[in-house]
């Protein structure tokens, strides 16, 4: 059997006569297997055993063409595949990132073009986001009819938004910020009925927006800030049952807001020409945590009502024409800045100037397979470009893109010495505990690396694994933990209802639990940890303990490890001697740890004093 290159592709040749069994593999015609002369079954013994040596050689010619590396055993369908020329088409590639795109269509769906991925031939993602690329967006888009994401942001792309992209009825999220589209948003978006999230931020879009916006009744996150829209807020979006996150700054948008806002978690009118007076009704928004209202024409007074609001964490009605006192609730809430503890961890990277946008266009960040080998085993996802992030993913179940991580949406779970803690949920639903350490008290870059790959390593059953991390352009780091839906132990101790009490058995097993992670940390791995508490003692689905933020101190200067060591004992849990010592030790650690299981047998919190004394003392004496 031979191999030779012809004008459509790869010409195979099997060791018997052509007229026999011949293949043509190209772009049009994927295989043509043809058998000529003899009938597939006549009788004889030598005839016999020849057709069977035929059938063998038909199949060593079919491996032949699998080992030759041209036919990977997925075919794009054909109106998918020409929709991929024509999108391409249309686009500027200046740095090559689409050379694997070939003429011939096979490898498109076995991850082998970039940023594509395909179910059973279709493509259900375009994911090429910091690539540099300019061009337009073809109408031909409408073609895919399985996709499911689209995601173009920090590109250079230019024109309209396709129409087309409306018709897509599997459609689930929408990423085109950061590019220089124009024209105005295509009310077809909202025949889209599984859209999710829309993001359009940061372009030159114009006109008004799209009543039919929110049709989706899946849509829970829309962001159309930073552009040029003008006119009134639809009153649709009053009436959707899914919004959660709503984002229109920097716009043109004028008029009255709305008097109603179905379940929102977040609103952000900042920097537009609203005028009127804040409806009182907003306060009847209970889901509403983030309201930024500022640099505005409002006028009137503040409704008390918004300070009734019992999840509200940020509120911001600055750089208006209001008058009267700010309700004392509100004033323990308020900020002059954007909000952006609550939206999406991109912006928690890039943070807005107070007339300027984000920065148009990031250098494009290089994609690299991810290494399957034995876990734990790091693969590098995302690798740096110039100044681009860098993901790199230990074992686990869940693997994600740099992309996804940074266009989760984010809550703000905690926050302690080393940074702050955020639930991320992305946007097919899987949910991850991030952690942003604070700049300038980690390691430099290579130190860190080094130290963050061996914690990656480390799995027990009683210790939070480290499941990824990323290092962003500008020195951001962020560490991805799986998400533990019980919370901390001490939520669990202390923040529940007074007729629902912890059995016995459960508290057994969680003081096992934490005691053999902290038994492995000392005897397998050589870590003290160094600020064990119940708020970094974490608990699964099954209430099965898992020891956090251990190894943390590996990662941080000596500065930030001292800080760290000087007010662990606020809280109730610093062994006396670590006051001398200036030095955690595996002792310290064990003292911390019989705190924590006095909390667990008692229900008393640490960081109470208890007529005078401490948690211990107390005991003591009891």
């Amino acid at each position: 059997m031979g191999v030779k290159s012809g004008l459509f592709g790869c010409y195979y040749t099997c060791p018997f006569q052509e007229n026999q069994v011949s293949e043509v593999y190209s772009g049009k015609k994927r295989a043509k297997w043809k058998i000529q002369n003899e009938p597939f079954w006549f009788s004889g013994g030598f005839a016999f055993w020849a057709q069977v040596f035929l059938i063998f050689q038909v199949l060593f010619c079919v491996v032949g063409v699998v080992s030759g590396g041209s036919w990977d055993g997925v075919i794009v369908t054909e109106a998918d595949f020409q929709a991929l020329q024509a999108f391409k088409h249309e686009l500027v590639d200046p740095k090559g990132f689409l050379r694997s795109w070939n003429d011939s269509g096979y490898g498109a769906c076995s991850g082998g073009w970039v940023g594509i991925k395909c179910a059973q031939g279709q493509v259900i993602v375009i994911q090429l986001p910091w690539r540099g690329l300019g061009g337009r967006i073809t109408e031909k888009i409408g073609q895919f009819q399985a996709l499911r994401k689209l995601s173009l942001h920090d590109n250079f792309i230019v024109g309209s938004i396709p129409t087309s992209l409306g018709f897509l009825p599997n459609l689930r999220g929408v990423q085109l910020f950061n590019n220089r589209l124009s024209g105005s948003i295509p009310a077809s978006l909202g025949l889209c009925p599984l859209l999710q999230t829309l993001d359009l931020a940061n372009n030159s879009l114009s006109g008004p927006i799209p009543p039919t916006l929110v049709n989706s009744t899946k849509l829970f996150r829309l962001n159309i800030s930073y552009n040029q829209l003008s006119g009134s807020i639809p009153y649709s979006f009053t009436q959707s049952s899914s919004l959660m996150f709503l984002a229109l700054e920097n716009n043109n948008l004028s008029g009255p807001i709305p008097d109603s806002w179905g379940k929102l978690s977040v609103l952000n009118l900042r920097n537009n020409r609203l005028d009127g007076r804040i409806p009182a009704s907003i306060g009847n928004v209970s889901s509403l945590s983030e309201l930024d209202l500022s640099y505005n024409n409002f006028t009137g007074e503040i409704p008390s009502s918004l300070g009734d609001l019992p999840n509200l964490v940020a509120f911001n009605v600055s750089y208006n024409n209001l008058s009267g006192p700010v309700p004392t609730e509100l004033a323990q809430k308020g900020s002059s800045h954007s909000l952006a503890d609550h939206c999406c961890i991109l912006l928690l990277f890039d943070k807005e100037t107070e007339s300027g946008k984000r920065s148009q266009g990031w250098p494009a960040a290089s994609k690299a397979a991810a290494e399957k080998g034995v876990p734990p085993t790091a693969s590098e996802v995302e690798a740096s470009g110039e100044t681009g992030g860098k993901l790199v993913h230990f074992d686990g179940p869940l693997v994600f893109s740099a992309d996804d991580l940074l266009c989760a949406t984010a809550e703000i779970m905690g926050k302690s010495t080393y940074g702050t803690v955020y639930k991320a949920t992305m946007e097919d639903g899987i949910q991850v505990a991030v952690k942003r350490l604070r700049e300038k008290i980690t390691k430099g870059q290579r130190e860190f690396e080094i130290e963050v790959n061996a914690l990656g390593k480390i799995r027990h059953p009683n210790l939070l694994a480290l499941r990824a991390y990323y290092l962003g352009p500008k020195g951001e780091k962020l560490l991805v933990f799986d998400y533990m839906p019980k919370g901390s132990l001490a939520t669990f101790l202390h923040a529940r209802a007074p007729d629902t009490p912890i059995d016995w058995p459960t508290r057994m097993k969680i003081a096992k639990g934490m005691t053999r992670g902290l038994l492995y940390l000392h005897n397998n791995v050589n870590i003290i940890h160094g600020n064990l508490t119940s708020s970094n003692v974490l608990l699964d689905e099954h209430t099965n303990a898992k020891i956090a933020d251990y190894g943390l101190s590996r990662l941080m200067t000596a500065a930030a490890n001292a800080n760290v060591i000087a007010t662990a004992g606020a809280l109730g849990y610093r062994a006396p001697e670590l006051s001398k010592l200036k030095k955690a030790t595996t002792k310290t650690d064990i003292y911390s740890l019989g705190v924590i299981i006095l909390e667990l047998l008692t229900g008393k919190s640490p960081g109470e004093a208890l007529n005078g004394v401490d948690l211990p003392q107390w005991v003591a004496q009891s």
